[in-house]
Formats: structure tokens, sequence, C-alpha cells
């Protein structure tokens, strides 16, 4: 997207808030890109043409014309007979485009884990909304004489839910898993002295 350029229209036919949302995250957008450095904005600008096929191009004419021209029997100055320096350019410029790659990937991890965040804090809201909504239906429930007792799962569904608490669940069984997993690697373990002891064969034997 042109840092300059106005953020374009949502197609139409679309809600209204879904078209709201579009609207807001790409102004959004537009406004991060017009308060990037210069530095930045070049740093993705060279990311995109290296990742490009004029790019695949570019170097397939250059370089094969510095070999060709350097072959030997071509009549043409052979300014580098060894390709000594056409491996100096290539090391060079690989170290400087790695360099621009990392940086974008760097830009690209950071709008990753914001939408991350903004995906977890939205996923928190609908679940504190939707709790709030199982105790006004049991409320309604209760109010109207009907019996919800049957049901276990109101009761847990009706708590909110602690983010902590779940982390330290899925950390607890995650270790759980991985123990496991290594007692099962030790105990098949191709050093064992219990493989390759004969199956039904007496010690007296």
């Amino acid at each position: 997207m042109i840092p300059d350029a106005a953020p374009p229209d949502p197609p139409s036919g679309v809600a209204h808030v879904v078209e709201r949302n579009i609207r807001t995250l790409l102004r959004r957008y537009h406004r991060e890109v017009q308060q990037e450095g210069w530095q930045k904005r070049l740093a993705d600008s060279i990311t995109r043409f290296t990742g490009s096929m004029p790019f695949v191009y570019l170097h397939l004419l250059l370089f094969g014309g510095w070999i060709i021209a350097n072959l030997p029997g071509v009549p043409l100055p052979h300014f580098d007979p060894t390709f000594v320096v056409l491996a100096m350019v290539a090391s060079v410029e690989a170290i400087f485009l790695s360099t621009f790659i990392l940086i974008t990937q760097n830009r690209m991890t950071a709008q990753a884990e914001k939408r991350a965040d903004l995906d977890l804090q939205i996923s928190l809201l609908a679940e504190h909304e939707i709790t709030r909504l199982i105790t006004l239906t049991i409320a309604i429930a209760t109010h109207l004489g009907l019996d919800t007792s049957h049901d276990s799962e109101l009761a847990e569904l009706a708590q909110d839910v602690a983010p902590e608490q779940v982390l330290d669940a899925m950390e607890a069984m995650q270790d759980q898993a991985t123990d496991t997993t290594r007692l099962d690697q030790g105990h098949t373990s191709p050093d064992s002295p219990e493989r390759g002891r004969p199956e039904g064969r007496s010690e007296g034997h």
C-alpha cells in the first residue's frame, strides 16, 4: 500500500458492521504505514523487489552475461577470469538481502503479535459476554419455573474462565505428555538390557 494514498473502500454488499470494521482496520493500517520511517519503507520495498520475478530475470541477465564474458575463448575482455569478483559480489549481496529480509520479518512478527493479542482480547470479551448470557438465561428459566438442574454443565458454563488457569493447565498437560514420551522412549531404547533377550527361554538352558 502506498503511504500517501487513502485506504480503498470495501466492496459493497456487505453488512454495515462488517463494513465499519473493514474501514477501521484499513484506517489503522494506513496510519501505521504513514508513521513508519523511510528506512523501514525502503527495506520493505527492497524485500518486495527481491521476491519478484524481475529480480530473478535481472540476475540471470547480469550473472549470465558476467560468466559468458569471462569464459575462455570468448572474444571479449576478461575482467574476472577466475570469477573471484563475481563470488565476492554475490556474497556481499546475499548479506545485505538477508538483512533486509530479517528487517521485514521482524516488522511482520510485531504485527502478528499485535493481531494475536487483539484476537485474544476479543475472544476473552466474547467468552465473558457468553457467560453473562448463560447466567441471564438460567435466571429467566428459574423465573419461569423451568428445571435446569438436570444439565450439570450449565453451572460450569456460567463461570468466567480465568486465562492464567487455562495456561497453567495447558503447560502442565504438555509437561506430562513430554515426560510420558521420554519414559516410553527409555523403555524402548536399543541399549536396554531387556531387548535382545529371547522370549520364552529359561535361564537354566
